[in-house]
């Protein structure tokens, strides 16, 4: 499993790597670059699925998450 996942901006580009929590989701993200506030797309449970190199962890176990 991948613990780490670098989120890319949509708004600046900006990436940074992020290390993920394991047992909660992450609703909210702010960009370093723009100090946009990000949030998880219709669908996905939590920014590292939306806006991730990698899926949070329930998700890559294939179990629910948070808001699922």
């Amino acid at each position: 499993m991948t613990l780490e996942s670098t989120i890319t901006c949509p708004q600046c580009g900006h990436q940074r790597l992020e290390t993920m929590p394991m047992n909660a989701c992450q609703f909210f993200y702010e960009c370093r670059g723009c100090q946009a506030l990000l949030r998880p797309l219709s669908g996905d449970c939590c920014v590292f699925c939306s806006y991730g190199s990698a899926k949070c962890p329930p998700v890559q176990q294939q179990q629910q998450c948070c808001s699922q």
